[in-house]
């Protein structure tokens, strides 16, 4: 390993429960008690005559929607991100249920992003709630940078978020886990052993539930446990790459440079049915929401000043198989015009004789708008939903 990388200062800082702290500033009175954001139907709260406000409550919850995220409070009743609402239901019945607002929680992704760069203007966006932060070269202790960012976020969004800083990427990430929510913790190399070794090999960001099974079958639990491993077990069972990585990885190794810029490699919108729907019988709404995916894909490509060479559709059948079809145009695109006609012309070759249960419209070969801004070519516009011989 270089110097240069051994002396870094990498921050990782993560909003606790963003979505469902954003609710919270929006509701006080909620405070302290479980919240679940997400589900399609969930209903706005309503003002009661006296003034107060009367939450709808997850037991009442019908469809197939998913948690989009919960308090700690939830999260306490075994209640997380990406879990089926009605399973929720069952848990925590009586958590107030609350619908999602993106655009509220875009705002405060911007503000805390724009609060953190003012004071680390090496920043890698990796998502709406979470950012690296390259600490190396900014005046002052570790701790108390660490205490300036969370004060800076706090005062320009009223939201806390918890931050670790290590020496890399992977520690980074690991430790702003370790005290949430609210955290602080800073570590070096020789804290591996003691603060990061016992701790489940799953915590590792890159080590999924199906390597977790397979390390799991072979004795090992913990990332100390695989980091006691020998090469050539890791290589035997899960081939050189990978071994070489989870080798790495489990002594706290990690090279990888906070990424102030990269270009997306596709852009696309996705919808799950609240129930299945079929092509013909249901083929007014299905065109309708084909239509507004192509307009929330256009609109995406337009705000981030690209286009697309290559249009595609995502199908998930009623049966759970999974169907995508792709198209390369002769020459890139952008409009929702022309992402319809070309995502048309995949579901043209799809078949679209039993119900669906999701439906999703994806561009990729991107390129920036000022340097393509030609128009799709030579497909003609169909309605794939409408047509009345499918």
């Amino acid at each position: 390993m270089s110097s240069a990388v051994s002396f870094r200062r990498i921050g990782h800082l993560d909003m606790d429960a963003f979505f469902a702290s954003v609710e919270l500033l929006r509701y006080p009175e909620l405070r302290g008690q479980p919240v679940v954001v997400g589900g399609r139907r969930a209903p706005a709260p309503v003002v009661r005559a006296d003034g107060t406000r009367e939450f709808a409550r997850l037991r009442d919850y019908a469809g197939r929607g998913v948690v989009t995220t919960s308090t700690y409070e939830a999260r306490a009743l075994g209640v997380f991100s990406a879990m089926g609402m009605m399973k929720a239901a069952r848990l925590a019945p009586e958590a107030v249920l609350l619908p999602a607002d993106f655009e509220a929680y875009r705002y405060y992704s911007g503000r805390f992003k724009t609060a953190a760069m003012a004071i680390a203007p090496c920043m890698e966006n990796r998502g709406i709630d979470e950012v690296y932060l390259d600490l190396t070269e900014v005046k002052g202790g570790s701790v108390a940078l660490a205490w300036r960012l969370k004060q800076a976020v706090f005062e320009a969004t009223g939201l806390s978020c918890s931050i670790a800083v290590a020496p890399n990427k992977l520690l980074a990430k690991i430790g702003s886990e370790l005290d949430k929510p609210d955290g602080l913790t800073v570590f070096g190399m020789a804290d591996v052993p003691t603060r990061i070794w016992p701790l489940a090999a799953g915590k590792v960001n890159g080590i999924g539930p199906k390597a977790v099974a397979k390390l799991a079958a072979l004795g090992i639990e913990t990332i100390g446990d695989l980091a006691q491993a020998e090469r050539a077990l890791l290589r035997a069972h899960f081939g050189v790459s990978y071994a070489s990585w989870l080798y790495d990885v489990a002594r706290g190794i990690d090279e990888r440079p906070v990424v102030t810029a990269s270009e997306p490699k596709s852009i696309s919108r996705e919808t799950t049915f609240e129930r299945d729907l079929h092509p013909r019988a249901d083929r007014a709404a299905l065109s309708a929401i084909f239509t507004a995916l192509c307009e929330r894909v256009a609109d995406d490509l337009r705000r981030k000043d690209y286009v697309s060479r290559t249009i595609g559709i995502k199908l998930r059948y009623d049966d759970f198989r999974t169907l995508t079809r792709d198209i390369t145009l002769s020459e890139a695109a952008g409009d929702v015009a022309s992402i319809r006609r070309a995502a048309g012309e995949c579901l043209k070759r799809a078949p679209l004789d039993r119900r669906l249960r999701l439906l999703g419209v994806r561009c990729s070969g991107l390129v920036a708008r000022n340097a393509d801004t030609g128009e799709a070519g030579g497909l003609q516009w169909t309605l794939p939903f409408d047509d009345p011989t499918r």
